[in-house]
């Protein structure tokens, strides 16, 4: 039934590489076009601010044969607009006809204005991004980084590693403002000084200057390297006039199955967000397992046979100042908070409860909470929040009788 059709991704990042392997893999036989707009062979970012950043790998590419899979590759080659009248993808390279698209340009950093333009002043989104990075680490400059969310405080890690003075600004009064509440990221302020990194917050950037940033209050610090931190928007400016949906955060608005408000095209990964019925609201989530997860039901609903919808638990973790902490679910201002040991030590775990029933967990080096956590979600369990709260009890066997 697929012999014939053409699908073509656009997005050669996690979530475009697995949708194509996907296809595969559920016995597509159509041809699959994967176009992507960085020039080198497809790879995964998450080592970009691990391994790749400290030089202990060259890149994180997949380790996918693209060519067994029937998989044809056009890398260097950005998308410039969508025809869906004519069922045509506009590119660098000319105009791609298309029988099924999917979008998966996942997301953009957000830069600091001002900044456009100011020697020493680094993104870390993609390889080359890292390439650049690797020699301030090497020569050990001082670093400011602006930004204490997810990916400045995996930087301000690295660069400690790489014996180099950093200090993290944040113009919020704690570290990932945007993600936790107050009473939970108030324990990980303490983690930047135990590692040697400065953390100062309510401390807004007035201007970067080569070799120093200018704080709001008049404080200059100097820096060597400046690294921006401050959150990522979906890669989608290109579709504006292609009437696909775009919501409030620029993000492809897709429905339960992934499809868009234009026929024959999907979205999947950063870019896009979706309804969920688990959590009662829709979520744009900008994490790896997202990117890995969409494909699949990307690709059951355009092999067709049965309609597939994604409505998962969301799930991330982070490596930070020798702690990984990960999270699972979705939250929100009104859930219960419950706290799973003392987050003044190495492991604790915080969870979030809806009506008794657990919607998401942070663990801190308890791996086990988060696995079982997981599970539990996904299972809608009620939990008896007093057992749920002795860390020395298996968290399933908090359930609620």
């Amino acid at each position: 039934m697929s012999a014939g059709r053409r699908v073509v991704v656009v997005g050669a990042g996690m979530a475009g590489v697995q949708t194509a392997v996907a296809l595969r893999e559920q016995g597509f036989k159509g041809t699959v076009t994967l176009i992507g707009a960085e020039p080198h062979q497809p790879y995964d970012r998450p080592p970009l601010s691990k391994a790749v950043l400290l030089g202990k790998a060259e890149d994180s590419a997949f380790e996918v044969d693209f060519e067994s899979l029937g998989v044809e590759l056009r890398l260097g080659c950005a998308a410039l607009g969508v025809r869906p009248a004519a069922h045509e993808l506009d590119t660098e390279a000319g105009p791609v006809p298309y029988d099924v698209l999917v979008l998966a340009t996942g997301a953009e950093p957000i830069t600091l204005p001002g900044t456009e333009g100011v020697p020493g002043v680094h993104l870390l989104r993609t390889l080359d991004d890292a390439e650049r990075l690797r020699p301030v680490l090497a020569e050990q400059h001082e670093i400011v980084v602006v930004g204490a969310g997810w990916i400045g405080a995996e930087f301000a890690t690295a660069a400690r590693a790489a014996g180099c003075a950093v200090t993290v600004v944040e113009a919020a009064d704690r570290p990932l403002a945007g993600a936790l509440p107050a009473e939970v990221a108030a324990p990980m302020t303490a983690w930047y000084a135990e590692s040697g990194a400065t953390l100062r917050t309510h401390a807004r950037v007035e201007r970067v200057e080569p070799g120093a940033v200018v704080l709001a209050d008049g404080t200059r610090l100097p820096a060597g390297a400046v690294v921006v931190g401050i959150g990522a928007r979906p890669a989608t400016g290109w579709l504006a006039g292609s009437g696909i949906e775009l919501g409030a955060h620029g993000e492809i608005v897709a429905d339960a199955r992934l499809l868009t408000s234009v026929e024959d095209v999907y979205a999947v990964g950063d870019c896009a967000s979706f309804p969920s019925a688990r959590y009662g609201e829709r979520l744009l989530v900008h994490h790896w397992d997202n990117a890995l997860q969409g494909p699949r039901t990307v690709a059951a609903n355009i092999m067709g046979e049965t309609p597939t919808e994604y409505d998962p638990v969301p799930y991330f973790w982070s490596e930070q100042f020798g702690r990984f902490v990960q999270y699972a679910g979705h939250h929100a201002a009104a859930d219960r908070l419950v706290w799973r040991g003392d987050p003044a030590g190495p492991a604790w775990t915080v969870c979030w409860l809806r009506a008794d029933r657990l919607v998401s967990l942070l663990a801190v080096g308890r791996p086990r909470d988060l696995a079982q956590g997981r599970r539990l979600i996904e299972a809608g369990r009620r939990m008896d929040a007093r057992a749920l709260a002795d860390p020395g009890r298996p968290l399933k066997d908090a359930v609620a009788e």
